[in-house]
C-alpha cells in the first residue's frame, strides 16, 4: 500500500479528502437540522415539548465537552483511521435505535450518542487529518472538506422529511442510520492515512528532490510548531476558542427550531423545507467561499467577517414576513455558518502548526459542543416561555456582535522559546 500511494498520478491528500469528505457526509445524521425536520412530528406524535427533544442536542453537547480531550489524544495513540471506524460504526447503530426511542431516556441516550460522536471525534478527526496534509492549499481543502459536511446537511433532512411523509419518523431513522455505515465506512477504513510524512510524502503534494518547490517545501518544514503547554500560556488560543463556541451556541439556537420558527410565522411546510435546504446549500456555498478567502486575508479579519455575518443574519430573522425574506436570511444564516466551521480549523492550524492539532482541538472543541449545548436549550426555552422566538434572535444577534469584536482582538501568538523535547 505504501508503494502504491507514492506512485499515484495525484496526491493521495486528495483521497484523504474525499475519506474524510465521506465522514462529515454522515454526520448529519446528528446535526441540528436534521433534528429540526424531526421536532414537530416527534412532539406531535409523543406529546413531546420542543424544549425536551432540543435538550437531547444539549445533553449530547455537554458529553461531548467532557469526551473532547480524550479523543484528541486518542486520535494521536490510535490514529484518526481506527478512531473514524470504530465512530461511524456506533452512530449506524445509535440512530438505527432512535425509531423505537419513544420514552424520554431512551431518546436522551441514543441521541446524546450520535451528538457525541458528531460534535467530537466526527468534527475532530476530519478536520485534524485534512489540516496536516495540506498546508498552502488548507483553507481551499477544509473548504471542500466541510461542503461535503452540507452535502449531508441538504440530503439528510430532505430525505428524512420524505420518509416521515411516506412512511413515518421511525423508518426514517432506520433510514438514516444505514446510510452512514453505507457512505463511510468504507471509505474511511481503507483510505485514511495519519499524515503525508506517515507514507513518506510530503504536504500538498510538493517534493523535496524538484526545484521547483523547493521554497515552498521549506516553507512547511519551518511552520509553527506549537505543543499544547505551549499554546495553553497564550490568549490566542483561548479568544479563538471562546468565540467560536458562542458562534456556534448561534449556529444550533437558530437552526434546530428554523424550520418550527417559519412553520409558526404561517409561511407553511414548503417554505419551512425550503429554508432548511437553502441555508445547508449556502452553508456549502459559504464554506468553499470562506476557505478561498482565509487563504488570502488574514484569520482574525475573515472570522470576523463570518460573525458580522451571522449577527446580521439573526437581526434580520424577526423581520423575515415573507416566503421571499425567509429564504434570504436562511440563506445568509447558512453562508455564515460554513464559515464558522472552516475559518477556526484554519486558524488553529495556521497558528500553531500541524504538531499538536489532535490534543489543540481536543481542549478548545468542547467550548463548541457546549455552546451548541446551550444554544438549542435557550431557544427552545425562550420559546415555552414567551410563545415565540423574537426575543431568542434579539438576544443571539448580540452576543454575536460580542463575537466579532472578541475576534478582531485575536492576534497571532508571540514567537516563544522552543519546546523542550522531554514534554
Amino acid at each position: 500500500m505504501f508503494s502504491l500511494i507514492t506512485r499515484l498520478p495525484f496526491f493521495y491528500g486528495w483521497a484523504i479528502l474525499f475519506a474524510a469528505g465521506s465522514t462529515m457526509v454522515v454526520r448529519n445524521s446528528a446535526a441540528s437540522l436534521t433534528l429540526a425536520v424531526f421536532l414537530y412530528p416527534m412532539s406531535e406524535d409523543l406529546g413531546w415539548s420542543r424544549t425536551l427533544i432540543a435538550g437531547a442536542a444539549s445533553f449530547g453537547g455537554l458529553l461531548a465537552t467532557v469526551a473532547s480531550p480524550a479523543v484528541g489524544w486518542a486520535l494521536d495513540r490510535f490514529g484518526a483511521r481506527v478512531i473514524l471506524t470504530l465512530s461511524i460504526l456506533v452512530m449506524g447503530i445509535a440512530t438505527v435505535s432512535l425509531a423505537w426511542a419513544t420514552v424520554p431516556i431512551a431518546f436522551y441516550l441514543a441521541y446524546g450518542t450520535v451528538r457525541v460522536l458528531f460534535a467530537s471525534p466526527m468534527t475532530i478527526g476530519p478536520s485534524v487529518v485534512v489540516s496536516r496534509w495540506f498546508v498552502r492549499l488548507r483553507g481551499r481543502a477544509t473548504g471542500i472538506l466541510f461542503s461535503s459536511h452540507s452535502i449531508g446537511m441538504i440530503t439528510f433532512p430532505l430525505l428524512a422529511g420524505l420518509i416521515i411523509k411516506y412512511r413515518g419518523w421511525e423508518e426514517a431513522w432506520i433510514v438514516l442510520g444505514a446510510l452512514v455505515w453505507v457512505i463511510a465506512l468504507g471509505p474511511v477504513s481503507m483510505l485514511i492515512r495519519q499524515s503525508p510524512e506517515s507514507v513518506g510524502l510530503l504536504p500538498d503534494g510538493d517534493e523535496l528532490n524538484k526545484p521547483g518547490n523547493l521554497t515552498e517545501s521549506a516553507a512547511v518544514l519551518e511552520e509553527p510548531k506549537w505543543t499544547l503547554r505551549e499554546a495553553a500560556r497564550t490568549p490566542t488560543l483561548w479568544l479563538l476558542a471562546l468565540s467560536t463556541g458562542l458562534l456556534f451556541l448561534l449556529q444550533s439556537g437558530t437552526n434546530i427550531h428554523q424550520g418550527a420558527y417559519f412553520l409558526d410565522r404561517g409561511l407553511g411546510v414548503g417554505i419551512s423545507a425550503a429554508s432548511l435546504s437553502l441555508n445547508a446549500v449556502f452553508t456549502g456555498v459559504g464554506s468553499l467561499f470562506w476557505g478561498w478567502v482565509v487563504d488570502k486575508v488574514p484569520v482574525r479579519y475573515s472570522y470576523a467577517g463570518v460573525a458580522t455575518m451571522m449577527a446580521i443574519a439573526l437581526v434580520l430573522f424577526p423581520f423575515a414576513n415573507t416566503a421571499i425574506e425567509a429564504l434570504f436570511v436562511a440563506s445568509l444564516f447558512g453562508g455564515a455558518v460554513g464559515g464558522i466551521l472552516v475559518v477556526p480549523v484554519v486558524a488553529y492550524a495556521n497558528y500553531f502548526g500541524r504538531q499538536s492539532q489532535s490534543a489543540l482541538r481536543g481542549v478548545t472543541e468542547p467550548f463548541v459542543s457546549l455552546g451548541q449545548a446551550i444554544g438549542a436549550l435557550f431557544s427552545g426555552i425562550v420559546y415555552d416561555v414567551t410563545g415565540s422566538y423574537r426575543l431568542a434572535f434579539i438576544v443571539l444577534a448580540i452576543i454575536g456582535f460580542v463575537a466579532v469584536a472578541m475576534l478582531l482582538m485575536t492576534r497571532p501568538p508571540k514567537d516563544r522559546e522552543p519546546a523542550i523535547e522531554a514534554e
